[in-house]
């Protein structure tokens, strides 16, 4: 998937993704967001959101649905393990 495909279907999805499951900010890291994804890449989702992991995992459901693709789900928060963190920084585009 190319960046511009993601972050256009993530921001037309964006509002309803806030009132559903609280997200705060969503973006996109990893492969797509260098624009270096394969066909089969999964797409590396990154969102701010109230620790709620029955959330996480149907937001990661429904993301999977809306992008057609598989997803990987990171909560960004000030504790996270801080090499991913730096990794998400220096790739992540935010819709």
């Amino acid at each position: 998937m190319r960046r511009d495909v993601a972050l256009k279907v993530l921001r037309g999805h964006k509002q309803e993704l806030e009132g559903r499951y609280g997200v705060t900010r969503l973006g996109i890291f990893g492969s797509v967001a260098r624009d270096e994804a394969a066909d089969n890449s999964d797409v590396d989702v990154v969102v701010e959101m109230a620790p709620d992991l029955f959330g996480k995992v149907s937001l990661k459901e429904e993301l999977e649905k809306i992008l057609g693709a598989k997803v990987d789900l990171v909560r960004y928060w000030r504790r996270m393990n801080h090499y991913l963190k730096r990794r998400i920084d220096k790739d992540a585009y935010y819709v």
